[in-house]
């Protein structure tokens, strides 16, 4: 049986001793706060408002897992069924995230299962401008990374 692609409300589950449905009533993008705040030990809020003039971020699916980054560099496993995120390293959000509808989601992950590595099952945007493999005639920015690291202008 092949490995699901995981999302938020399969991958933050309560650890033991709790309850396995301990967490049933927070909602899969608040999943990251109660599991975050469990492992610290401490309290650790979520943001209490809704950043409505940021972009929006994009989901995508890394070794197997869906998952937004942050404008800080960190990342959380995120939910298509819920999209939005805030990040439990600086605190920022909430944002809308950008998520394929239901229906390309179900399509998506049951093509990925195709892939018999569930560390090799990646999917990204096509919009995403982050995705390595846009089609070239693409919007890009007006810098890209050469191999050595360094920027070159356009």
């Amino acid at each position: 049986m092949p490995v699901a692609v995981v999302r938020a409300e399969n991958y933050y589950v309560p650890p033991a001793p709790l309850p396995r449905d301990a967490w049933a009533a927070v909602p899969a993008a608040e999943l990251v706060f109660a599991w975050f705040e469990y492992q610290m030990g401490r309290r650790v809020e979520a943001p209490a408002e809704t950043l409505n003039d940021e972009p929006a971020l994009f989901a995508r699916v890394d070794s197997n897992r869906w998952i937004a980054e942050c404008v800080c560099g960190s990342a959380a496993v995120v939910s298509p069924a819920d999209p939005r995120w805030a990040c439990t390293t600086c605190g920022y959000g909430w944002v809308a995230l950008i998520v394929p509808s239901p229906s390309e989601v179900a399509a998506i992950e049951a093509e990925l299962l195709k892939q018999p590595r569930p560390n090799r099952r990646s999917w990204w945007n096509p919009t995403d401008p982050m995705n390595p493999d846009r089609p070239t005639d693409a919007p890009s920015s007006p810098t890209e990374p050469t191999k050595a690291g360094q920027e070159t202008k356009r």
